[in-house]
């Protein structure tokens, strides 16, 4: 196995952010989740011959640097491309850190702009295909899973994935992408414009009230249905149908989903049953600060009210768009997962089929077990990389996750290989407004959602970062804090929607936050105040 395709910062002096895969990849991938990215992100290049996403210790990392060289190329400076950048890199660079540039000439860079005119074409091309996505892919689903289980030979299973399973997953990543895309570039405008019109308080719970009439917003769907479960207004095969696929580490296919696990609802019920809230009253609350805070944006600005309310409405429907694609795609993960389970049986492979690449999963069902020999190796260093805390979300230079764990003045948010940034010793942390509001408590830290289980009701949760899987005790949280996270992230959007304070993008919160710690949070300022260490 070759040193880099484990560690994308020996292959040149890159910045890299996983701010966007944060939420999704929340530990160590296995071999073929990895692979199973690469595939669907193959043609997601902008620049010819330098890979948009690596792989570093076993996280996935955008390549900063090829972006940013080609906001330079059209003559940006680094205020300009940090602005562009917003929705990607969601943080705050200091002010020393260089973003370093691809080596290569202004007109070779210029002459790859047609590539980025293509990939926004193929995004465009997705969009079009949402509602019908949207429409069909759960009986697709159904179907293909019927099929997957019917295979009983090899050549079965790979005639299914040439013929259903690979077009499809590939068609979702780009209605997923064009989607999310247009709705975030939509929403982040109309909270700037929101922001100097009412402030950022004011702004943040005018983006939120996703849901309405026509349907719940995806991402809160899970902890409203498992309240309902609780209370009897929904059976648990109605919640398994519809939320099932949704759960922790989505994006690795060695995970099971929920749906295959019949103790997880019992647990998660028995967490509940322990820590009653009243999600709907939440929800309630929300509304109507949204309604005082519509009102106020109609008195103080009464000739823009009517077009900004429009707006508002159309960056909800977007919202709910959005959640709905990536609820779906995480459905079309799961098929993978199912497919490599059925290849595993094949095989007689078994759960083992996770430490081989897709396409080396693909030459097994063809007879060829040369890849076979390289599983030891590669359980080894995922197991090892399983180990580490996890890494900055921003990086620059050569990296080694090991070196950087064993350092005790180690940063957990930023990395530059060539400048040595010291631990931040302000008891003042700042962070990105995730939901408005202002509460004092006490800190609860948290780096799984089995750890999470354990937050009692009004504590502040403070965490890394957030998949679906945390949406579950976040009615317990007075307040949350996360490491990585933007605006629009999963944290930033449920506790809106729930109306709790959020601070989210914070960096290295978890370094410098210990349970029992007594925290003030502004979610509108984005900022963290330590009011007492424990």
């Amino acid at each position: 196995m070759k040193s880099n395709e484990w560690n994308a910062t020996l292959t040149g002096d890159y910045l890299w952010s996983n701010v966007n895969f944060g939420e999704a990849v929340t530990e160590a991938m296995t071999p073929l989740s990895w692979s199973v990215i690469l595939f669907t992100l193959d043609d997601w290049i902008f620049l010819p011959g330098y890979p948009t996403v690596g792989n570093i210790g076993g996280y996935p990392y955008l390549n900063i640097s090829i972006m940013a060289t080609l906001f330079n190329a059209l003559g940006q400076k680094r205020d300009q491309v940090l602005r562009n950048l917003e929705g990607t890199l969601y943080m705050r660079l200091p002010d020393e850190m260089e973003i370093p540039l691809i080596p290569k000439s202004r007109l070779e860079i210029l002459r790859s702009l047609p590539n980025l005119i293509r990939l926004q074409g193929k995004q465009k091309k997705g969009v079009k295909l949402l509602n019908d996505y949207l429409e069909t892919n759960p009986a697709w689903f159904q179907h293909t899973h019927a099929r997957l289980q019917e295979t009983e030979s090899k050549s079965d299973l790979l005639a299914l994935w040439a013929e259903e399973i690979k077009p499809h997953v590939k068609q979702g990543v780009w209605i997923v992408l064009g989607t999310v895309n247009q709705a975030t570039e939509y929403t982040m405008r109309l909270r700037r414009e929101l922001e100097e019109l009412v402030g950022a308080d004011n702004a943040n719970t005018l983006i939120a009230n996703l849901s309405d009439d026509s349907g719940m917003l995806a991402s809160l769907g899970p902890v409203v249905g498992l309240s309902k479960v609780s209370t009897g207004e929904m059976s648990r095969e109605s919640y398994l149908e519809n939320y099932g696929h949704r759960g922790p580490h989505e994006f690795e296919l060695s995970a099971p989903r929920p749906v295959e696990d019949p103790a997880w609802i019992d647990q998660v019920l028995a967490q509940i049953a322990e820590n009653p809230t009243d999600t709907a009253e939440l929800l309630k609350k929300q509304r109507a600060a949204y309604e005082v805070a519509l009102q106020g944006l109609a008195r103080q600005h009464a000739r823009k009210a009517k077009s900004i309310q429009r707006k508002i409405g159309e960056s909800a429907r977007r919202a709910r768009l959005r959640e709905r694609s990536r609820s779906e795609y995480v459905r079309d993960r799961w098929m993978m997962r199912l497919f490599a389970l059925r290849a595993g049986e094949l095989t007689s492979l078994g759960e083992e089929i996770f430490f081989l690449y897709l396409n080396e999963v693909l030459d097994l069902l063809t007879g060829d077990k040369t890849a076979l020999e390289n599983i030891p190796q590669r359980k080894e260093i995922y197991q090892q990389f399983k180990s580490l805390p996890p890494y900055p979300s921003v990086i620059r230079g050569q990296f080694d996750p090991f070196e950087w764990a064993a350092d005790p003045n180690r940063r957990s948010d930023i990395f530059d290989a060539s400048h040595k940034f010291a631990k931040t010793e302000s008891k003042l942390i700042k962070g990105s407004p995730g939901s408005a509001g202002q509460v004092a408590g006490i800190a609860r830290c948290a780096f799984t959602p089995e750890q999470g289980a354990q937050l009692q009701p009004g504590e502040i949760l403070v965490t890394v970062q957030t998949d679906i899987s945390w949406t579950m005790i976040f009615p317990r949280a007075a307040a949350v804090i996360t490491d990585i996270g933007a605006p629009l992230s999963h944290a930033a959007i449920v506790a809106r929607e729930l109306g709790i304070p959020a601070v989210v993008g914070c960096g290295d919160a978890t370094m410098r936050i210990k349970t029992g710690d007594r925290l003030r949070v502004d979610g509108g300022a984005g900022v963290v105040d330590i009011l007492e260490p424990k």
